[in-house]
């Protein structure tokens, strides 16, 4: 049985302690950032990193990110060029993560960057994410709390559904804000490239650049988290750009495009692409957990965060 606890005023510093207590020693916490639930492991230790994929039932070649305290901790991982640097100083703390070449000081293990010679990067913008790095002293492997291919959790009680014995401990810290995993952009060369749309939008970053992000080069090994073809997959199967729902379906809906009904849940009815973000996995769960074998996904625009929303339900209906 999976320990939980409820962070409050009264018990934030004890829990705190144990949960960098149980990291330091090898354990797997899952905790709360600003965009989803992150599966917390020791990134400096390969034991440790692989208690991760094992309780996420994760293949090997798909790396993590390393969650650190701040730019300078960042440093000591990885090699910022001028445009990296700005975009760390623009975005973190925040739902932005660098994937940049690995530092001659990094300490990130290899089995948390799957072999590669790169690193990826980001500084939470959470008081319990950021509370907890500085507890342990070290970079935290933090992938999302969720079994691999799963739907990503944006509560504590999604991580306890889909792990509870398969890790040691849970941090419930409320919902998270975002619900929508970070954007990761590769700066490996002289040409960012974006891997993963995520909790910023392409044109903000692209406005820090001044200039257009280069699209991730194709390549049957994932550079970054979150690239597999089939990830964040419900049981249920769905039915993307549905102009209408049938019966025996039940509804992900984006601006009033169904009628109304039970079977239906509205990511936003106003049309708000930043609270449909934060909708969107918790609502998959609740329409994956009502039974229907399909969810019919009424059509949501590729533009700001959209992108990045179409870019999870994509992978949640591709084959698998």
């Amino acid at each position: 049985m999976t320990l939980v606890i409820t962070l409050d005023d009264q018990n934030r510093k004890t829990a705190l302690a144990e949960a960098a207590r149980i990291l330091l020693s090898g354990g797997t916490v899952a905790f709360p950032t600003e965009t989803v639930y992150g599966l917390g492991a020791d990134a400096t230790s390969a034991e440790a990193v692989a208690r991760i994929y094992a309780a996420k039932g994760r293949p090997s070649f798909n790396p993590l990110i390393a969650h650190v305290a701040n730019l300078e901790a960042a440093r000591q991982q990885g090699l910022f060029s001028t445009e990296a640097e700005a975009l760390a100083k623009a975005f973190w703390p925040g739902p932005l993560t660098l994937v940049l070449p690995l530092a001659g000081s990094a300490t990130v293990c290899g089995l948390a960057r799957a072999g590669l010679d790169s690193v990826a990067l980001r500084v939470p913008d959470h008081p319990v994410a950021q509370a907890l790095i500085a507890a342990v002293g070290r970079p935290l492997a933090a992938p999302s709390a969720n079994r691999s291919g799963h739907i990503s959790p944006v509560t504590a009680a999604h991580v306890f559904t889909d792990l509870n014995g398969a890790i040691d401990m849970i941090l419930d810290g409320g919902p998270t804000l975002v619900g929508l995993e970070s954007t990761i952009v590769a700066c490996l060369d002289d040409t960012p490239r974006l891997l993963r749309p995520g909790g910023i939008a392409r044109e903000n970053i692209e406005a820090v650049l001044g200039r257009p992000l280069k699209e991730a080069a194709s390549s049957a090994t994932p550079a970054a988290p979150g690239m597999l073809a089939s990830h964040y997959a419900p049981r249920a199967q769905l039915r993307l750009n549905a102009a209408a729902r049938a019966e025996d379906e039940s509804g992900l809906d984006f601006g009033g495009t169904f009628a109304s009904s039970p079977d239906v849940l509205d990511l936003s009815p106003r049309g708000d692409l930043i609270e449909a973000a934060a909708h969107l996995f918790d609502y998959l769960h609740k329409l994956d957990a009502a039974g229907k074998p399909v969810i019919a996904v009424a059509p949501i625009p590729h533009h700001g965060l959209g992108e990045a929303i179409n870019d999870r339900l994509a992978r949640a209906a591709a084959p698998r």
